[in-house]
């Protein structure tokens, strides 16, 4: 269990000084490094396959998640935040290396991180941080170079090759029936604990515990880059069995004398569509992933770490809403189209909210985001120079955190799935841009395109292609240049 550390340390009279230096490195647009007492700690709370809707603040009246809902009222929430893939591993990618998954060949075998890759955990290291990660990884796939540890983290807890675990209750390599995992050796690497102890809470554990033996106990003068990157809520659907008791009567009080003949609805490019929110267990999911940030607040503000720390919260992709098989399905993404393995909105768009106490503005931004721009916002945001070789794709948004516009209409977004999954998650091989506006996804196996005004039509569902061709040509030779230029493989 975590032990209960009490520190002291009064940082409010540095609060005037960072939001100055803030405020002028980002007026110059670059930054001198400043005394290692002065730079703020980041938590990075990634959740795995967490959509768009699937939060309150969002607009869910399912899933119930006070302490996120919370959180997101401090800081800087973005209504056009996107993954830079709508997959795991190469969402993954593009959030530690600033650069397009397409650029390693991701999805696919060996297409992972390698040892020439320069991470935003290196960079942080390598400018007197303390890294630490809990939980998913997922970038290794037995590359050389390629673990965490190679990859600038100081310590890893359960962060490897595996993508989730077989049961979230310990021990976690074995599933309900009885059947061992061989391929899940990073988790497996998990200190013990008691048989049925949540995986969501150890990882919860170890990183409070770490917390407290460098900054409380030891009082480290370094600050803190932490990646707690949850398993949850990726399948398999397993809740706590109180959890899924509430919600079961929940969806029950909710949906009575409302039942779907059909909870599904078909279309050709996406397979069938879950239509509504209502899967008991991945509310559960969802309720136990909210109750660990909160957790993980209550001790950042009990031992005055959460004045000065920057807590980014984000998805690596949207929903499991969709399939082209009869795989159980987690959420409905609806009014937007496709989920999880999808270009359309469901699958790339997530939730996304930054908070640094009296230094980032508090509402909602226009501005539009992708996984790949993590990477330089953080650094402009802790005084760093950017470092446009390593994360190429990148730009930074932090402009927009301190309630500045920030105009990137003419920047366009690329999303490229050269692997699809029609039997599973029902999509299709593409390359999709969006920039301004507009929205093209080039499917280019068939020989068609698809465009749509994002503003105007979220749900994608009025392909403009045949009545704005101008538009639809200017954005496909932007897209077959843009695969050439970064060689996508097809």
């Amino acid at each position: 269990m975590v032990k209960d550390y009490i520190y002291v340390n009064n940082l409010k009279y540095q609060m005037v000084l960072r939001i100055f230096l803030l405020v002028f490195f980002i007026n110059i647009g670059c930054a001198e490094a400043k005394p290692e007492s002065e730079k703020p700690n980041i938590l990075f709370f990634l959740v795995d396959d967490l959509g768009w809707l699937d939060v309150g603040y969002q607009g869910s009246k399912f899933y119930e998640t006070p302490n996120i809902d919370s959180l997101s009222k401090r800081g800087m929430k973005f209504r056009s935040a996107y993954s830079s893939h709508p997959r795991c591993v190469p969402s993954r990618y593009g959030i530690m290396t600033g650069r397009y998954p397409a650029r390693t060949k991701s999805p696919g075998p060996g297409s992972q991180l390698n040892e020439s890759e320069y991470t935003i955990a290196e960079a942080l290291s390598d400018n007197g941080y303390s890294t630490f990660i809990a939980g998913k990884w997922h970038l290794s796939r037995g590359n050389r170079g390629s673990s965490p540890e190679d990859q600038g983290f100081d310590k890893n807890y359960g962060g490897g090759d595996s993508g989730v675990p077989k049961s979230y209750f310990y021990p976690y390599n074995i599933q309900k029936r009885g059947k061992g995992n061989e391929n899940a050796p990073d988790i497996t690497k998990l200190p013990e604990v008691e048989e049925g102890y949540h995986i969501t809470d150890q990882l919860t554990d170890l990183t409070l515990n770490w917390l407290g033996e460098n900054y409380i106990d030891s009082h480290n003068n370094k600050p803190f880059f932490v990646y707690l990157s949850h398993y949850e809520v990726h399948t398999p659907f397993e809740g706590k069995a109180d959890l899924e008791k509430k919600y079961k009567s929940k969806a029950d009080k909710i949906y009575k004398g409302h039942e779907l003949e059909n909870p599904f609805s078909f279309e050709k490019t996406t397979g069938e569509t879950k239509l509504r929110q209502d899967n008991h267990i991945y509310a559960a999911m969802i309720e136990n992933l909210d109750n660990n940030l909160g957790r993980v607040l209550k001790f950042l503000r009990e031992n005055n770490l959460y004045d000065n720390t920057i807590i980014v919260f984000t998805s690596d992709h949207g929903g499991l809403s969709n399939r082209g098989n009869n795989r159980p399905l987690a959420t409905s993404n609806l009014p937007l189209r496709g989920g999880k393995g999808h270009n359309y909105e469901g699958g790339i768009k997530v939730p996304l909210f930054v908070v640094w106490e009296d230094v980032i503005k508090q509402g909602w931004s226009n501005t539009v985001v992708t996984g790949t721009d993590h990477f330089p916002t953080l650094l402009e945001l802790i005084g760093y120079n950017q470092m446009k070789d390593k994360h190429l794709d990148g730009v930074s948004f932090s402009k927009s955190l301190v309630g500045k516009f920030q105009d990137n209409s003419k920047r366009p977004i690329f999303w490229h799935s050269p692997r699809p999954r029609p039997k599973s998650t029902g999509d299709l091989a593409n390359t999709t841009v969006r920039l301004g506006d507009y929205k093209l996804l080039d499917f280019y196996r068939e020989g068609r395109v698809e465009l749509y005004n994002i503003i105007e039509d979220q749900s994608e569902s009025k392909n403009l292609s045949e009545i704005m061709p101008e538009k639809k040509n200017e954005l496909h030779e932007l897209v077959k240049n843009w695969r050439i230029s970064v060689d996508a493989i097809e």
